[in-house]
């Protein structure tokens, strides 16, 4: 009697947050078999990952206790097969644009080691699992509001919620799915483009404080949101620009700032009467990876260097407090150097309104929870041809982004919900 392969993925349908249970019974004993994720994205670019597993003698395989043998991963790693997935072309990066549909992601469990090139294999069970970015509940209301656009993602409910303008970095556009993910969870977030978006324009050629003050100021006037101040998630030159606004905005009072340098580069920055030149960019220590992408971490001057200082944030000026997550392998942005710098600066400032969450072999782009690890990707920020090298060890990113997750969602329910008093 031929076993019963079956294979199950628990919940099939689920946010991208959340972990999916993984399961595969009907195998002969001590079978080693291989399983394998696939998706495509929305431009049809295809992510793929693979492990190898051994049943147990009741031919039975849990991923929450199996370790895997071999493949894109080894050992006990239940979200292995997510945040394992790799391009098939050099360089992709996976990134959610239409949050109103998921990633359908397909599983595959074949009976013998079997590598992606064999067209040959039939897998001997299947199950696609539905990732979605958006709760069906959240209300999606984009925002055309003077010179703000944006998309603002609401919980169910009444509120009033705790508000939050997410800010992207170099990527330009309208990024959603981080902000709709985090509505899921209870807070208004308003996902903020700030250049390469309908009417605004096609290049960052100068940061305006006055455009995201225009913004934090819409969010608060919403008569969902919960004053009297509001968070910021912010991550590479939309940390930097997070900062700023922790600095220089009242209205901000609890700062996430995800890998970004402390001082203002490549753009001069404005805000009412204040201009702020960069600190100057050096081409010429732009270093090339084996991969052909180019490193960005020597390439910018100082903030030490006595010239430098008047580039530097006032962070001991900011009146909420601010957290910085740095991985440890960012090969991008030298975050960790420039976290330490303005926890210094707050320090001699007698101030303590700053901490750092620091993750080794994590790369630059940190993401919610099982999005796989993008080690290097294009980029319009910069006038550079090739792709950008942002680091990262596949594992030990992967559990920086859960266990980040989480702190930042503590960070936001600690410094923007009114303490009730004790009874």
């Amino acid at each position: 009697q031929s076993p019963m392969f079956q294979l199950t993925a628990t919940p099939a349908s689920a946010l991208s947050d959340e972990p999916v249970h993984i399961r595969a019974t009907g195998l002969p004993p001590l079978q080693l078999v291989t399983l394998a994720a696939s998706l495509k994205d929305e431009k049809g670019h295809l992510y793929r990952s693979k492990a190898f597993y051994r049943a147990d003698e009741a031919g039975e395989l849990d991923l929450k206790q199996a370790p895997a043998v071999g493949g894109d991963y080894v050992g006990v790693h239940p979200m292995g097969l997510f945040w394992s997935m790799k391009p098939d072309r050099p360089f992709g990066r996976l990134l959610k644009r239409d949050v109103n549909s998921p990633f359908l992601v397909t599983l595959d469990l074949y009976d013998s080691v079997c590598s992606h090139d064999s067209a040959t294999a039939q897998p001997r069970a299947s199950q696609v699992v539905q990732r979605w970015f958006r709760s069906p509940e959240t209300q999606r209301v984009p925002i055309r509001e003077g010179r703000v656009r944006g998309a603002l993602f609401l919980p169910p409910g009444d509120g009033p919620f705790p508000g939050i303008v997410d800010l992207f970095g170099g990527i330009g556009g309208l990024v959603e799915f981080r902000a709709s993910l985090l509505a899921a969870h209870g807070f208004a977030v308003l996902a903020l483009a700030y250049f390469a978006y309908e009417d605004l324009p096609k290049l960052l050629r100068e940061v305006d404080l006055e455009y995201f003050e225009e913004a934090a100021n819409l969010l608060l006037a919403h008569p969902k949101i919960r004053g009297p101040g509001i968070g910021v998630l912010s991550v590479s030159k939309g940390a930097e620009i997070g900062l700023a606004m922790a600095c220089f905005l009242k209205q901000v009072v609890a700062t996430v700032c995800i890998n970004g340098p402390t001082a203002l580069y490549n753009f001069p920055f404005r805000y009412r009467g204040l201009v702020m030149s960069p600190i100057p960019s050096f081409r010429e220590r732009v270093r090339v990876h084996v991969s052909g992408a180019v490193s960005l971490f020597h390439y910018r001057g100082d903030p030490q260097e006595k010239l430098n200082q008047r580039s530097v944030f006032p962070i001991e000026k900011s009146q909420g407090q601010i957290l910085f997550i740095i991985g440890e392998d960012d090969q991008s942005v030298n975050s960790k150097e420039y976290a330490k710098q303005a926890l210094e600066q707050l320090k001699s400032h007698g101030r303590s309104n700053g901490r750092m969450l620091l993750y080794p072999g994590a790369g630059h782009l940190l993401e919610p929870p099982y999005a796989p690890l993008c080690y290097a990707s294009s980029s319009r920020n910069y006038s550079l041809s090739q792709p950008l090298l942002w680091g990262g060890d596949p594992a030990a990113h992967a559990a920086a982004q859960e266990h980040a997750w989480g702190e930042i969602q503590k960070f936001f329910r600690q410094h923007l919900t009114p303490t009730r008093s004790q009874l």
